[in-house]
């Protein structure tokens, strides 16, 4: 018998004694609509239970800083291996975690860099060329060794720079060179007696302009290149090098005067001494070490400067009347010893204290905010940006601070031009076929591009011995990216821009490249986000996970991953109180003959969601045409979006659809709205060929931060209902007032959890765990409010009812029921109101986000954006979802979607197909049109999918 994962007697959440067997080391779906108990089976019933075994494992010693975890509500599971869950949260928001330091990548090219990298003097002339020098670390023997290689019969000088490009006469250095014994010196490329020279007892024997650059080297030694002169050689050597502390010069003659060798005895630039470091290592890359950051950014790559847009909001008011805002919205005090600053101002320029800021000349203007001397007189200004920079600096208010903060704006760093690290780590290299490359070139790539150049590396046969490893390590962290559809990806891509989907799949990664086996991997579809195209690579993946020898337990919706799974486990019939049991299990097939199945019925065909029998046509009196849109990697696209219709964009991961989505559209059509400039950079126009009223974004963002907002707070309900519990009998007898029943404020709630319900443990080296509050048993309110009934509720009973037991209760209250029924619209019945907001998955917290907009009434046009809106649903969601969409077009309104699944998109009116792949070679509309238009581009990857989709409908 096959090895098993047996499950006894699950109930936690809505699990009905539920029984199960896994089959190990395979690939295993759990499916199921939404709220049928999914997650509550593969997350919160065998990770956890994993997890506490995993904990009691540990030492009685390591056990005492833990808090006990409390068993999950299941019987028994035998066969558990150790569990690891890559759920579909979203990645860190730490600005300092990037892709390559989530991968670990980051580390192993830290390392290659260090031991194979070649350091280059990032030294600047006045014109702005680098000297570019290669920086090498040569010993007195290497340099007596490389001069006794001159062909003999050579005029050579062996001279030491001891002053090197600075300004001044410099007669002290003459007169100590000298003092000891030296009789010539090299300045300025020409040789000088100095026995003469300092015969002229002025300052400036040598006639040095005071205010431009010198170079100066003594002549430490003239032989003639032989046999015979290797020690005479090594004692010059010596001295030279001693007296430059650690370079020196070689002047060889030839045809055309004299042939310069430089050397360095230790890491410097033999040109330019100053630029020197100390041995490689790993340390100097990290944007997280002092040893690495940059000094200004402190390694994060942007800092924050004070924007003269944001000093200066409204130029038409006087320079005294509340032009400088930061100070005219200063406390009393400061405002008056600001007021006296700007009249002294005034008087220094000779303008009116009551001119406008718009009327200075800009000279004057420039003049104020960044200070400097006043024309025609000794006297300086300091400047309101640097007065306020001095401010932020010295204060110790966090408050003050904060309110400096919002006259900021955040640029990248002007030191390190936004790669994090030191000059001189930045001018280390590694050759390959494409030329040298910094670490910082390597990370601003693709993943994919990254990856090439990798694989080309130029390494002598020494070096490259040393770099097999890491560069071994590298190439397979990088594969694992790319055969997840991470490849568009730049591995310096900040952790908290990621999509959830993102950020698991590149976690799923770094799992596969930990090579770990008899593991139970716990994973929250990891379909989201990805097109159809590159499912099949992520298939492989996880098939390599199970075929190693790991148990891959999927919650997935995805058709193709469930058809390609070992084993499937459809837990249902329908969500929340009417799931939570096995409806079917074991292959594909065993599924479709399940009749009882709701996923079996779309699987096998007997149900399925139909395309619309008319699209609404295109008007090309009634769009948005947007112009001229370049922003990240969009290649100045023109795009005709009909309104009053659902568009879908659409195209492989990275292709750019959320560029002009988020960044474009919406950006752009906000400030139009608010009849402000486009910003630069976006698009050139957006022309609206009908009236919009208002823009509302739908996207997968929590709907609070905090385990106090909830379905019932963010939807305006709860009010209503603390409403209807003040104006029972006992609440006026008592009275007690709405805020009585809120559980945000004192009075009501119960004050030792304050009102969460919960208390949180840390639990130091592992996430922080929360425990149900003792004193109130989880009902967040104290006795004497409970002891309050309406029509014999509680006012917690009602926030743990779920919607679909909510919406009978209140049936008679117009206002409550209405958005109710469009919470359940949208497939959340199975939610409770009090749900706190940090459980909500990224989905669920979109769909309550446009239930909340279904259930305001209004006339007005608006423009909907939606951002996947079918992560976590299943295939009888989805249809429930089509049809609210298209009742919100029905209403008169537009909807655009970014959107992967082939449901919504062939139910679309119009498609715009972006790519035709992603990152740099993204950003091109590839095909737009009917769905029934796209699927006929041979060239565009949606197209084929949906080929095959519409021909099968």
């Amino acid at each position: 018998m096959r090895k098993q994962i047996i499950v006894t007697g699950a109930n936690e959440h809505n699990l009905k004694n539920v029984n199960v067997s896994i089959p190990r080391d395979q690939l295993v779906v759990i499916t199921g609509v939404s709220g049928s108990g999914k997650s509550s089976l593969a997350f919160d019933t065998i990770f956890s239970e994993g997890q506490r075994k995993y904990m009691e494992s540990l030492s009685s010693y390591a056990r005492q800083f833990l808090t006990q975890m409390s068993k999950p509500d299941v019987e028994s599971i035998e066969g558990l291996p150790p569990t690891i869950a890559i759920a579909q949260r979203s990645s860190s928001h730490n600005p300092r975690s990037t892709v390559a330091t989530t991968t670990e990548i980051y580390d192993y090219l830290r390392l290659l860099m260090a031991r194979c990298g070649t350091p280059h003097c990032w030294h600047f002339d006045s014109k702005g060329n680098q000297c570019g020098r290669v920086i090498e670390s040569t010993s007195i023997s290497q340099i007596i060794s490389q001069i006794h290689s001159i062909p003999s019969g050579k005029k050579l000088m062996i001279c030491a720079p001891v002053v090197i490009g600075k300004k001044g006469y410099h007669l002290d250095v003459l007169e100590n060179l000298r003092s000891q014994g030296f009789v010539r010196a090299r300045v300025n490329g020409s040789i000088v007696d100095l026995r003469e020279v300092l015969l002229d007892e002025s300052e400036n024997p040598l006639h040095l302009g005071r205010y431009e650059m010198h170079t100066i080297e003594a002549v430490v030694d003239r032989i003639v290149s032989g046999p015979d002169i290797r020690d005479r050689i090594a004692d010059s050597s010596e001295v030279a090098v001693r007296l430059s502390g650690g370079s020196m010069l070689i002047l060889i003659e030839n045809k055309d005067g004299w042939k310069e060798l430089r050397f360095s005895e230790r890491f410097a630039c033999p040109d330019h001494p100053e630029c020197s470091i100390a041995e490689l290592e790993p340390r100097l890359f990290s944007f997280n070490s002092h040893f690495g950051a940059c000094n200004r950014c402190d390694g994060l790559g942007t800092v924050h400067e004070f924007d003269p847009e944001l000093i200066v909001p409204d130029q038409s008011l006087a320079i005294t009347r509340g032009a400088i805002a930061p100070w005219h919205r200063a406390g009393p005090a400061m405002r008056r010893k600001y007021g006296r600053q700007l009249r002294k101002f005034c008087e220094m320029v000779g303008v009116d204290s009551k001119t406008p800021f718009e009327k200075l000349p800009k000279a004057k203007q420039k003049l104020l905010l960044n200070g400097g001397s006043v024309k025609g007189s000794r006297t300086r200004f300091t400047g309101v940006i640097k007065e306020l920079e001095r401010r932020f600096k010295q204060t110790e208010s966090d408050n003050v601070r904060s309110w400096l903060m919002g006259f900021t704006t955040k640029m990248t760093c002007p030191t390190c031009e936004g790669e994090r690290i030191k000059k001189e780590a930045r001018c280390v290299t590694i050759k390959s076929d494409k030329g040298e490359h910094s670490i910082s070139a390597l990370t601003a790539m693709t993943i994919s591009q990254t990856l090439a150049t990798i694989k080309k590396l130029k390494l002598s046969k020494e070096i490259a011995k040393i770099a097999e490893p890491v560069v071994k390590e590298i190439e397979a962290r990088l594969t694992f990216l790319v055969s997840v559809g991470l490849d568009y990806l730049s591995l310096n891509r900040t952790s908290g821009t990621l999509s959830g989907g993102e950020a698991q799949r590149i976690r799923l990664a770094t799992q596969v490249g930990s090579g770990l086996v008899g593991v139970c991997y716990v994973l929250d579809e990891p379909t989201i986000g990805l097109h159809a195209r590159d499912t099949s690579r992520l298939l492989k993946t996880l098939r390599h996970l199970s075929e190693i020898g790991n148990t891959v337990l999927i919650v997935e919706h995805d058709e193709r991953i469930i058809r390609s799974a070992d084993h499937v486990i459809d837990v249902g019939p329908r969500a929340g109180i009417h799931g939570g049991t096995i409806v079917a299990q074991g292959s594909c097939k065993d599924i479709e003959k399940t009749k009882s199945s709701l996923t079996g019925d779309y699987l096998s065909g007997r149900t399925s969601i139909s395309m619309p029998e008319h699209r609404r046509a295109f008007d090309k009196n009634n769009t948005i045409v947007v112009t001229g849109a370049n922003k990240n990697n969009l290649k100045n696209i023109e795009v005709e979006i009909p309104l009053k219709s659902l568009v879908c964009f659409t195209g492989v991961s990275g292709s750019g659809k959320s560029s002009f989505v988020n960044g474009v559209l919406l950006a752009g059509m906000e400030k139009k709205l608010q009849k402000k400039t486009i910003p630069v950079g976006i698009c050139d126009s957006i022309a609206v060929e009908n009236v919009i009223d208002r823009i509302i974004e739908v996207n997968q963002s929590p709907i609070g931060r905090t385990p106090r907002s909830n379905p019932a707070t963010y939807t305006g309900i709860f009010g209503v209902i603390r409403d209807l519990f003040s104006q029972t009998k006992e609440s006026k007898i008592r009275g007690y007032k709405p805020g009585r029943f809120s559980f945000n404020v004192k009075g009501g709630r119960c004050e030792t959890c304050q009102g969460q319900g919960l208390k949180k443990i840390e639990m130091h080296f592992l996430p922080d765990a929360f425990v149900i509050c003792e004193e109130c048993n989880g009902s967040r309110y104290n006795a004497e409010t409970l002891e309050v009934k309406w029509r014999g509720y509680t006012i917690s009973d009602i926030l743990n009812s779920t919607i679909e037991v909510a919406s009978s209760i209140f049936e008679a209250h117009g206002r409550i029921d209405r958005m109710l029924n469009c919470l359940m619209d949208v497939g959340l019945g199975y939610l409770t109101l009090g749900q706190p907001s940090t459980t909500l998955s990224g989905g669920e917290a979109q769909r309550v986000k446009l239930a909340s907009e279904l259930g305001v009434r209004t006339n007005n046009h608006t423009l909907y954006i939606l951002d996947e809106p079918t992560t976590g649903l299943h295939f009888a969601d989805i249809d429930k979802l089509i049809e609210v969409i298209q009742r919100l077009v029905n209403a008169g309104n537009s909807v655009v979607v970014i959107e992967h699944n082939l449901d919504v998109i062939k139910c679309s009116d119009w498609i715009v197909d972006l790519g035709p792949e992603g990152g740099s070679a993204g950003g091109t509309v590839v095909a737009t049109g009917t769905p029934e238009t796209v699927a006929k581009r041979k060239k565009s990857y949606t197209g084929k999918v949906l080929k095959e989709e519409i021909f099968n409908s």
